[in-house]
């Protein structure tokens, strides 16, 4: 899909494009590929003089070649987005093309962002820059103001993760942990850790490409400044994400303690009732022993008064187990 963003206005104006010959009606100053068809590179590369990478959107790219400069002047990101669905939290990986000092090409001054799927900080931007005249004035604030929108996002998730990872608090404190809902809150904070630490490798890559922006002096004096409040505000979300894991540890620690307690209730079920059983045993063996003269066909009590016996000495072990509070 190739979508293409003018400025009317003040406004972010969106328009999809279906054929080349529709490049030449638009002056863009932000063109976005989804999933982009060979087809329609072609048009970026026939009409732009831009050539797309074809590592582009390679996850297993070395990490100092995510950011960089080619000699023709044009700017290469690579960041990761986070999409943070309930049943699949995920990074988007999404690469930024910036020519700012090649006039020979049609793509001056024009942002490109490739990427495989819909990322809802673009959406977010989208929607921003719709309702606010004047929020955009040029590709590098496209840019910048991604940015700006993914430490935002970063910030809400986060934010849900704390009002989930509150209810989970609820549940672990509450006294009543079964094995049932342990498994149920253990599952609850696996996936809630495992959205944290995407949110701080977000939070992470985004502050190294902000950094990149500020480094390669593509900014001027308003925009750095405003890279700067981004920064500000990235740093600040790394002591919540230590909170929050520190949080985590807690509960799974808890959970793991009320899951110890109960296994060690079971056995000292089993513990105490083969203490208890121990003296009818003993007591059973003696009287099974083959005497020559058997006692007991002299008395006609003999054997009630083992059975008797049997039983008194189970029930003076659970008498004195249950009156040290054992058996609670």
């Amino acid at each position: 899909m190739l979508n293409i963003f003018t400025l009317a206005n003040g406004r972010l104006c969106q328009e999809e494009i279906e054929a080349l010959e529709e490049l030449s009606k638009f002056q863009p100053i932000w063109v976005d590929l989804e999933s982009p068809t060979l087809e329609e590179k072609r048009w970026i590369k026939q009409y732009y003089g831009l050539s797309i990478p074809q590592d582009a959107m390679d996850e297993d790219i070395e990490e100092s070649a995510r950011f960089y400069r080619e000699e023709n002047g044009e700017l290469h990101i690579r960041s990761d987005f986070l999409i943070a669905d309930e049943t699949e939290p995920r990074t988007v990986r999404v690469a930024f093309i910036l020519n700012l000092e090649n006039p020979e090409l049609k793509s001056k001054g024009v942002l490109f962002s490739i990427h495989d799927e819909d990322v809802p900080v673009f959406r977010l931007l989208r929607m921003r820059a719709r309702r606010a005249p004047g929020l955009i004035e040029d590709a590098k604030e496209v840019l910048l103001k991604l940015f700006d929108a993914d430490a935002e996002y970063s910030a809400d998730t986060l934010e849900s993760v704390y009002d989930d990872v509150e209810k989970v608090s609820t549940k672990v404190l509450s006294g009543n942990m079964t094995d049932a809902l342990a498994g149920e809150v253990l599952g609850a904070i696996a996936r809630h850790e495992d959205l944290s630490g995407r949110i701080r490798r977000n939070v992470m890559d985004t502050r190294r490409a902000v950094s990149f922006m500020m480094r390669s002096k593509m900014l001027n004096a308003e925009q750095f400044e405003e890279a700067r409040q981004i920064l500000r505000d990235m740093d600040s979300l790394d002591s919540h994400t230590a909170f929050l894991f520190d949080k985590i540890n807690f509960l799974m620690d808890a959970t793991v303690g009320f899951i110890n307690i109960n296994q060690n209730k079971i056995i000292k079920i089993f513990s105490v009732a083969s203490a208890a059983l121990l003296p009818p045993t003993l007591i059973a063996s003696i009287y099974g022993m083959n005497f020559k003269f058997l006692p007991e066909l002299e008395w006609t009590l003999g054997y009630p008064f083992a059975l008797v016996l049997m039983v008194a000495s189970a029930l003076v072990p659970m008498w004195y187990f249950r009156k040290r509070g054992w058996l609670k």
